[in-house]
């Protein structure tokens, strides 16, 4: 398969404070890839410098072979890398479907145009990412008064508005229920399939991971310890260590593990 993204002894420090040190891997097309790990092992920041809001200390970011390095946000956005956050951003004041055409207005370079007539434009377009992720029905409701699953759900459509060939999710069920982390994953799932995009995603719920990654990283003090497919994971020694020390890693009767 043809790797969309790799990185390239790619490392954050502040100060001396060393939060990702020579992380090295690659995404294929099309494969849902989970980055895990405790609480500071570097997750966050290896997104954020992904993404551009963090530059490197040293290492390179490759989009299908191009060097994202010193690349704004809005550069990187409009190369085809969406990004969801653990907390979600919409403008409360504005409907589910105005949500969706701002990032469509802007992804067709359109911010500048007359906006007093912006309700009006990618009105379609926008209905068929809302249908894409269940939400259409809830169209014309304010954000401000929506669930928090259904404002997940608002997030996946505006980060798929600039048709992106990687998409970024930051603990994409954070503080859903379970019901509604398994429907947010099993569509992503479905999304990544049919449209050939490829999913790098953090998460702490261990269900999700080992039900719908690909393959999975694990990141323990900025470093990479571990990366292949669910069994080479949960029989990783080192893995057991950082997460249990020392004890069978995500036994079915164990109680779910928060990374």
């Amino acid at each position: 398969m043809t790797d969309v993204l790799k990185t390239d002894g790619l490392s954050k420090s502040f100060g001396g404070i060393r939060a990702v040190h020579n992380v090295n891997f690659t995404v294929a097309e099309g494969e849902l890839l989970a980055l895990i790990g405790p609480n500071g092992a570097g997750k966050t920041t290896c997104f954020n410098m992904l993404m551009g809001q963090l530059k490197p200390t040293s290492g390179k970011v490759y989009l299908h072979g191009e060097d994202l390095a010193g690349l704004a946000p809005r550069e990187i956005w409009r190369k085809g890398v969406g990004r969801t956050f653990q907390i979600t951003g919409t403008y409360q004041s504005m409907t589910v479907i105005e949500n969706v055409q701002m990032a469509l207005i802007s992804h067709h370079k359109r911010l500048f145009s007359i906006l007093k007539y912006a309700h009006k434009l990618y009105r379609d377009e926008a209905m068929s990412l809302l249908e894409l992720v269940g939400m259409a029905d809830q169209a014309e409701r304010h954000c401000a008064i929506l669930a928090y699953g259904d404002l997940k759900r608002l997030e996946l459509a505006i980060a798929l508005c600039n048709h992106p060939r990687l998409l970024l999710m930051d603990e994409p069920t954070a503080g859903m229920a379970p019901k509604e982390r398994i429907g947010l994953m099993q569509l992503t799932t479905d999304i990544v399939k049919n449209r050939k995009i490829s999913v790098l995603f953090t998460e702490h719920d261990m269900d999700v991971v080992f039900t719908h990654a690909h393959r999975i990283m694990v990141l323990n003090r900025g470093e990479l310890i571990a990366n292949g497919t669910s069994e080479e994971i949960r029989n990783d020694a080192r893995v057991q260590e950082v997460y249990l020390g020392g004890g069978h890693l995500f036994e079915k009767d164990e109680d779910q593990i928060n990374a």
